[in-house]
C-alpha cells in the first residue's frame, strides 16, 4: 500500500503515504499484542485446567499482563482514531470539500472504504 493515497468524501482531500504508514505501523503493533494475548490466554487455560497450585498462582501475573496488553490495544486504537480524525480534517480542508468531510472514503484505486464490519 506504499505510495497509496486515501481520498475522503466526494473527491475531497487526500491522506498521504506517511499517514498511511503510521496507521500500518500501529496496526502491526496491535496485531503483535493480540498474538501475544492469544498465547497468554492459552497458557492461562492450561494452568487452570492443571489445577496445580503453582500454576494457578502464576495465572495471577499472566492475567495482569493480559489486562495491561488490552489497555495498550485500547490506547493504540484511541491514538489511531485521533490521528485519523486529524488527518481527515486536514485533508478535507486542503481538498476544498465543502461537505464538511462527510461521505465515504475512497482509495486511490477507486475502491471505497466501508463502515460495515463482517462478523464470523
Amino acid at each position: 500500500m506504499e505510495g497509496d493515497t486515501l481520498r475522503l468524501g466526494n473527491g475531497g482531500g487526500q491522506i498521504d503515504g506517511k499517514v498511511v504508514q503510521t496507521f500500518q505501523k500501529s496496526f502491526v503493533q496491535v496485531q503483535n499484542i493480540l498474538d501475544q494475548n492469544r498465547l497468554l490466554i492459552n497458557e492461562i487455560n492450561q494452568n487452570h485446567e492443571s489445577k496445580i497450585p503453582d500454576n494457578l498462582g502464576r495465572n495471577v501475573g499472566l492475567i495482569k499482563e493480559l489486562n495491561n496488553n488490552i489497555r495498550r490495544v485500547v490506547d493504540l486504537y484511541a491514538d489511531l482514531s485521533t490521528s485519523f480524525t486529524k488527518s481527515t480534517d486536514i485533508a478535507s480542508s486542503e481538498g476544498g470539500d465543502s461537505s464538511g468531510g462527510g461521505g465515504a472514503m475512497k482509495y486511490s484505486d477507486g475502491s471505497k472504504g466501508g463502515h460495515k464490519r463482517n462478523r464470523p
